[in-house]
């Protein structure tokens, strides 16, 4: 803590107006977050979480959220905050937000009140910094958020499909969070609060800043030590100008960097460095309890006059870790909350499952939609590699209480440094070293399903079938127990060439997990669903091979009623194989670059793809509804929600259900790859199972025999 500084109480909702700040007595902000989200107070909003978090630790915090873009004027209203603004563009990369895969306008966004498209402007975070620039002169600006975390290095755009420098030198911020942010941002609000306007803001964990670049080729002015650690020189901005190929070796060295736990990076720009400090270690067992353990209740901000979609979404979710191991080459997750895990306790998690069912009110018990993270079955995963590290940072952390510990970021962090150079810890298979307890997993969801108030617990974030393959037991708890009527599972596709490409097993993989899931499911007596997820104009995946996989499918009987098209969007490998138009080892690849040649694979799997809905009896036929939009992928929603009944062969029903749900990411940060339907979103998003569906991706009827009710027995 820093001098002087003690724990504020937590107000009902982190204020957002001058009239808040005179009710807690506040005079002045420390801290102003500005978000593309809306508020909803709870921990996977990133102003929420970080917010609250500076206030445990004594750091008066407001935030300003989807502020007008025309003048500073929403940024005046709580005053100027004494030492430094946060920007983020919210939980979704706003090009993402707006644009489908291919770049039609999108009719929704779960984060603004209403539902409403259009609240945030395009590349929100370099906006908002020249408005927070503007209206706030010689207040330092920290950018973060996933928006800035994948883009700050030299990045392929795919809207302009054209490569664009580090994001720091367009926003013109002073300091920019990448990853998860709970340690940073205290080090920061610390570091000003000691030293006023002549902190020194380089070296934090976790950050990245502008130096110039040295006679020797390095940035000069490197903070204390750095001399002393591990680096790895990033191709230069010209370099990448240069030559295509050199995004690849870009990206492959920005992922060893953040794996690895203990390098830092640079990458030249015209004679100015951007220096990326080594990644925050990730946050402990206790950490994590503490974080997830503030108050946050789950609702929109009362300033809202129109709810806000993600808030219904998001209410009956609970995160129970962060990071994931599978190393997908589409998923931004391995530079973002990178591949260690940070799991809660079990204590925390089922404390906080018994405080929601003791706030729910009438009725039947609470529905809990979620126990999960990127990948539900992953909580307590951990690298046996890593244990030594491990052992280091719990003997460094004091055992106190959660209210008197020392708090995240008042000393260093011991570094989490790996032995492991694997870009998976899944692919090609799982590795022996990565040990994940399933089983202690499933003994947790059957311990919050039997408090009382609790009528049913799910994991509606999906599990990684070769994980769960590895444990019958739990891969039957999974099935029996905690499938509520659909459980999602990422097949992606079924040609081994395009498999590989994507860093995932083999389709007989998913192929061995769907026997044993309609086994267990027609044993437990239960109408459940497998939901795939399966991607078209992936990097390296041609005609032909959309067309094998239309075979695949037609043999199960099964008909796609939405499948995701890639999108390149920044940080992943995939993308600089988009890019390059070749693998990560640099063999040529084919490439569906221009939309017409996306759009033809897509069309390979659903025939009315690109249709205009209004033109054929879509859900928008007349006139769409207010926080209704658009298919996630902006195209199939000419399909008529009619479609009901069982599929020729009797396998597998067309399933129209359809679920507005929002992407969101754990933890306060937004996080998905880009090939998932147009939404930069995490793999597992915590929501609330609806009887409706919107992702359309084939469903899997546990019992061939015979036509049912949509709604499942285990289905809310």
């Amino acid at each position: 803590m820093s001098p002087g500084r003690v724990p504020l109480s937590q107000p009902a909702f982190v204020p957002m107006s001058l009239a808040e700040m005179r009710v807690l007595g506040w005079d002045e902000l420390d801290v102003l977050l500005i978000s593309g989200d809306a508020y909803v107070d709870h921990p996977s909003i990133a102003c929420a979480l970080l917010g609250r978090w500076l206030i445990a630790h004594g750091y008066r915090t407001g935030i300003v959220t989807q502020p007008g873009w025309d003048t500073p004027d929403n940024l005046l209203a709580m005053g100027r905050p004494r030492l430094f603004c946060g920007i983020g563009a919210g939980a979704v990369d706003s090009m993402v937000a707006h644009y489908t895969a291919f770049r039609k306008k999108r009719h929704d966004d779960a984060y603004t009140p209403g539902g409403r498209a259009g609240a945030r402007p395009n590349r929100a975070t370099i906006v908002y910094a020249n408005l927070a620039r503007r209206a706030f002169p010689g207040v330092p600006l920290v950018l973060g958020g996933i928006e800035a975390s994948l883009r700050r290095v030299t990045h392929y755009d795919f809207w302009t499909d054209a490569l664009r420098r580090p994001i720091l030198m367009d926003a013109k911020a002073d300091l920019l969070v990448w990853g998860m942010g709970e340690r940073a941002i205290f080090a920061i609000a610390r570091r000003l609060d000691e030293a006023g306007a002549d902190a020194d803001l380089t070296g934090i964990d976790g950050t990245a800043w502008m130096a110039r670049t040295a006679p020797d080729g390095l940035p000069g002015n490197l903070p204390p030590g750095y001399s002393d650690l591990a680096y790895e020189a990033l191709p230069s901005h010209q370099a990448l100008l240069e030559n295509r190929d050199a995004l690849l070796v870009l990206t492959k060295r920005l992922e060893r960097q953040v794996h690895r736990g203990d390098a830092w990076a640079f990458e030249d720009v015209s004679g100015r460095s951007v220096v990326l400090a080594p990644p925050a270690a990730p946050l402990s067992t206790e950490e994590m309890d503490a974080v997830y353990g503030l108050p946050f209740n789950r609702k929109s901000h009362p300033a809202y006059k129109e709810p806000v979609p993600a808030q219904a979404m998001l209410a009956t979710s609970i995160t129970s870790h962060r990071g994931c191991g599978g190393g997908c080459s589409f998923c931004a997750l391995a530079i973002h909350q990178t591949r260690h895990i940070s799991s809660r306790s079990r204590e925390s998690l089922i404390d906080e499952a018994r405080r929601m069912a003791a706030r729910k009110k009438g009725g039947r018990g609470l529905a809990i939609s979620d126990v999960g993270g990127p990948t539900a079955n992953m909580w307590q995963a951990h690298c046996a590699l890593e244990d030594r590290c491990a052992a280091r940072r719990a003997a460094a952390i004091s055992p106190q209480s959660a209210q008197t510990r020392r708090p995240v970021g008042d000393a260093p962090e011991p570094r989490c440094v790996t032995r492991c150079r694997k870009e998976s810890c899944c692919y090609p298979s799982v590795c022996p070293s990565f040990i994940a307890p399933q089983r202690e997993h499933v003994s947790l969801l059957r311990a919050i399903r039997d408090l009382p108030g609790v009528s049913q617990v799910r994991v509606a974030s999906g599990i990684r079938a070769d994980l769960a393959m590895r444990d019958p037991r739990s891969m039957d708890a999974y099935t029996g127990e905690f499938t509520g009527g659909q459980l999602k599972v990422a097949p992606e596709h079924c040609v081994a060439e395009v498999l590989a490409l994507m860093r995932k097993p083999g389709i007989e993989v998913f192929e061995a997990f769907l026997e044993s899931f309609v086994r267990q499911s027609r044993q437990v007596g239960r109408e459940q669903y497998v939901v795939p997820y399966l991607m078209s104009g992936f990097p390296g995946c041609t005609d032909e091979d959309m067309r094998i996989l239309a075979r695949w499918l037609a043999a199960r009987h099964w008909t796609p009623q939405q499948t995701q098209c890639f999108i390149p969007t920044p940080g992943s490998m995939a993308t600089a194989m988009f890019w390059c138009g070749k693998t990560e080892n640099g063999d040529p690849i084919y490439v569906a670059r221009t939309d017409a040649e996306r759009l033809r694979q897509h069309r390979i799997l659903m025939p009315a793809a690109g249709a205009d809905p209004r033109a054929t009896g879509g859900r928008f036929a007349k006139k769409p509804p207010a926080g209704r939009g658009a298919d996630r992928d902006g195209v199939g929603a000419g399909q008529s929600d009619a479609r009901r009944g069982r599929a020729k062969g009797g396998e597998g029903r067309f399933d129209e259900r359809r679920d507005s749900r929002p992407p969101h990411a754990r933890g306060g940060e937004a996080l998905r790859d880009g090939g998932r339907t147009g939404r930069s979103r995490p793999r597992a998003a915590h929501t609330e199972r609806r009887n409706t569906r919107a992702d359309g991706r084939a469903p899997v009827h546990a019992d061939k025999g015979r036509p049912r009710p949509a709604k499942g027995k285990g289905e809310s």
